[in-house]
């Protein structure tokens, strides 16, 4: 399943952005974030050297409904908030995608991991526009399950394979000292390493790169 890595500007609208602009080295970790009817609810851990400002902005915010401070340090605060504007976790809760927490907030900034069926994707690429969140995809990769996708003696091979360096370039392990390793006889291993080399390409190829464009 493709795993994806974003760069998410959000809207200066959403306080939580306006707010780490205006304090643009502060550092804003959302710990936990779930939708609530027409609102949403989070916990958030701000760090900055100055803590108190900060706390004391938020509730200025017309788009926060509560705001309860859990824990306050000189440098940090832990903060329960609702807000009427959750534009992200609507964004991925419309698109089937769960939010992967913790996430940090720097200076309207937020990078996001992401796990989802590259159609999941694609729709969230279509919302994020909808919901003027501007973005860029930095990475995609392809994740595959080789140990539920392979039989055991399979994974195992292959597994004996790379940590002899049989896939390094240049190799350092050859076929004949692989099939040393494993006990088998050259042929029988090149065949069976075929067919799970096989297996884990066809399953890469099938499940897609993915695409937010």
């Amino acid at each position: 399943m493709p795993r994806a890595t974003l760069s998410l500007q959000i809207p200066e609208q959403v306080w939580v952005s306006a707010l780490s602009k205006q304090y643009p080295d502060a550092e804003f970790t959302v710990l936990a974030a779930m939708p609530a009817d027409d609102t949403g609810v989070g916990l958030v851990e701000i760090t900055a050297e100055d803590i108190e400002p900060i706390v004391r902005t938020i509730d200025g915010y017309d788009t926060v409904v509560s705001v309860t401070i859990l824990e306050a340090q000189a440098d940090r605060a832990l903060v329960q908030f609702e807000t009427t504007e959750p534009l992200l976790i609507r964004s991925l809760s419309e698109a089937g995608i769960p939010l992967e927490l913790p996430i940090t907030i720097v200076d309207g900034e937020v990078t996001l991991e992401l796990t989802a069926p590259r159609e999941k994707l694609s729709e969230l690429g279509t919302l994020l526009d909808q919901f003027g969140i501007p973005f860029d995809l930095l990475s995609i990769t392809q994740s595959i399950d080789t140990q539920s996708l392979l039989t055991d003696e399979q994974y195992d091979l292959l597994e004996t394979a790379i940590e002899s360096g049989y896939y390094d370039t240049p190799r350092t392990c050859t076929l004949t000292e692989l099939a040393d390793a494993v006990g088998l006889a050259k042929s029988t291993t090149s065949e069976k390493l075929h067919r799970a080399e096989g297996k884990v390409i066809k399953e890469f190829v099938a499940g897609g790169d993915g695409n937010l464009e």
